[in-house]
């Protein structure tokens, strides 16, 4: 995929800011090593680093097409999954193409719909098009935000980026965290309220919005949100669709001119995938390349519990057996996932998952010494109802977010200065509210599916967009692409207006799917129940965490302290992370993790050295 910058400024000529702009775009360089460019006028710089996917030759950015005297110039991160179609439609249109990269079709289904042509788009994307008559900026982002972009205000200038990371590299833009910053960080972290970061000031586009930017103004709006339709299809028809839908999704996913490969855990969702594309593969007469992470002395060191019930290993093997895959078992060892927190919490440009960060860090990082995409299954337990919370009493009625109920504990790891200025339960509950407050309803929805449609927006907005965001930057830190064909709009919509009573078919977590994909893949796998992605269990990871932390703590001239309760965050070590009595995040981010995810704000207040204005 791509790295984006780009700087606007209608007050004054910044056409000779090259030094600044390849300083941006430079640094992205993990997310395009394949080649770089830019384009500067008088009141716009725009800055790309590519890696190449599609149309190696023809695809290079920024991209500029002159029409009726017209100049319009291209910045784009993504893939456009309908291209062919679109520029079908463009050439009926009059338009002819040089080449056969999603680039080319984008800006000119741009020059034809203006920014209508979002209603046409299928795909992942964060763009920007100058339009040098207008002297207008066109920026948007893709239905779920599964390609990031930024941008602040300063001094005149409109900044935007990829990532973070690049818009500090603006003389203007100074890193400072206020209140809002800390109740991100401590409150809703690693998750984030969309459209915000814990940086003052720096936001992020939300997803399916746009911005047009003149000099006039400056307009942001939403070009698309889940409806509530009557869902008339019978179950029959309702797996039909469902099965329908994804084959095409995953088909599509597939076009690149690189090597492409699965995920494959042996779970439901990157089976689903895994068989739609073997199947495709070797009707072209090729085979589908999979990989699949684990730890070493997993076995030995595994514990299971609701949320892990087995490992993926026969599961795996199955799937291969079936379809005759060429699979890749990719084995992590504890020193590596702890050496590489600090890569993975620059990868996101703040404190993230831990080691499951790292993990996918370090994963991709093997995968991408021989594919340039992957294909993954994340999304569907979102849409589906596929987390324990969907089916739990005291979450779906805990009037909080779910995966993050450890609210008390979380105030109590400020210290006492903070903590008198920052109320994280008042935080949270005004952003639960303001988030459920844009859920609709039909009359004919019954109280489980009103129930659940709520947990669903929320899962999907806030706890899929923190995984969308560590698979997007841990990939890109390496150089890969991954695509998730579950987050296509149209299953997404018609997953939406799925009666509660059958999505969740015989009572499972994510029924519907498994009915649908029932006579497709083996029956262990079908009726397998949910297990998230593997962390490890070796009790030398929580040895080292312990010992960094310490000695963090141990270092009078630490940071985190300006911020955080010592006291608590001793006796959390003293317990091995038993004093915080629930999961930091989720399924996965207990004891081990919170240290490590403490370890990570240590490390971004000295990389980053926000100043702290609370």
């Amino acid at each position: 995929m791509c790295g984006i910058v780009g700087i606007v400024n209608f007050k004054k000529d910044i056409k000779e800011q090259e030094k600044l702009i390849k300083e941006m775009y430079n640094s992205l360089d993990k997310r395009g090593p394949d080649e770089s460019g830019f384009y500067m006028e008088h009141n716009v710089n725009l800055g790309h680093r590519r890696l190449s996917i599609v149309d190696i030759e023809n695809g290079k950015q920024p991209m500029t097409y002159k029409e009726n005297g017209n100049t319009y110039t291209i910045v784009y991160n993504g893939q456009i999954y309908n291209s062919n179609e679109l520029r079908e439609i463009l050439i009926r249109r009059g338009f002819e193409f040089s080449g056969h990269s999603d680039t080319e079709v984008l800006l000119k289904a741009y020059v034809y719909y203006g920014q209508d042509v979002l209603k046409y788009l299928n795909g992942i994307f964060a763009f920007a098009i100058w339009n040098e008559r207008e002297k207008e900026l066109f920026l948007a982002r893709d239905h779920f935000g599964i390609k990031p972009l930024y941008y602040t205000i300063k001094n005149g200038n409109f900044i935007f980026a990829s990532e973070i990371k690049a818009i500090l590299k603006h003389p203007d833009v100074k890193p400072q965290i206020d209140d809002t910053g800390i109740c991100e960080l401590f409150g809703i972290g690693p998750a984030h309220s969309p459209g915000k970061t814990p940086f003052k000031d720096i936001y992020e586009l939300e997803p399916a919005h746009f911005i047009i930017l003149n000099r006039d103004i400056l307009y942001k709006n939403e070009y698309w949100k889940l409806k509530p339709k009557f869902h008339s299809d019978d179950l029959d028809t309702t797996c039909d669709k469902i099965r329908d839908l994804m084959i095409d999704s995953v088909k599509r996913q597939l076009q690149s001119d690189v090597p492409l490969c699965s995920l494959l855990s042996g779970g439901l969702d990157s089976s689903i995938i895994t068989a739609i594309a073997s199947e495709e593969y070797k009707e072209q007469g090729r085979k589908l390349e999979t990989f699949s992470v684990d730890y070493v002395d997993q076995e030995k060191n595994f514990v299971k519990n609701d949320f892990q019930p087995n490992l993926d290993i026969e599961f795996i093997n199955l799937m291969v057996e079936k379809f005759g895959t060429s699979h890749k078992k990719i084995i992590l060892d504890t020193p590596e996932l702890f050496d590489r927190l600090k890569e993975s919490m620059i990868a996101r440009d703040f404190p993230g998952m831990a080691d499951v960060d790292s993990s996918y860090l370090l994963f991709f990082e093997r995968i991408s010494k021989t594919n340039k995409v992957a294909l993954s299954g994340e999304c569907s337990d979102e849409i589906f109802g596929g987390y324990p919370w969907y089916f739990r009493e005291d979450s779906l009625t805990s009037n909080t977010f779910p995966w993050s109920l450890a609210i008390e504990e979380r105030q109590k790891i400020l210290n006492e200065g903070i903590g008198e200025k920052v109320n994280l339960r008042d935080y949270i509950q005004t952003e639960y509210e303001k988030s459920l407050s844009k859920v609709e309803f039909l009359d004919t929805d019954s109280n489980e599916t009103k129930l659940h449609r709520k947990m669903i927006h929320l899962t999907s907005n806030w706890f899929m967009q923190t995984l969308l965001d560590r698979t997007d930057r841990m990939a890109m830190q390496n150089g890969l692409e991954v695509r998730v064909p579950f987050c296509d709009y149209r299953i997404v919509e018609y997953a939406w207006n799925i009666p509660w009573e059958m999505k969740a078919y015989k009572g499972r977590e994510k029924g519907i799917l498994r009915k649908a994909f029932e006579k497709y893949l083996p029956q262990e796998i079908i009726y397998r129940k949910k297990s998230p992605y593997p962390k490890t269990h070796n009790p030398n990871y929580l040895e080292k965490v312990k010992v960094e932390l310490s000695k963090i703590l141990s270092n009078k001239n630490n940071r985190i302290s300006s911020l955080l309760n010592q006291t608590y965050i001793k006796e959390i070590l003293e317990t091995d992370g038993k004093a915080f009595a629930r999961p930091w995040f989720g399924q996965l981010m207990t004891g081990p993790q919170l240290m490590a995810y403490l370890i990570q704000v240590e490390q971004w207040l000295e990389i980053y050295n926000p100043e702290i204005m609370v």
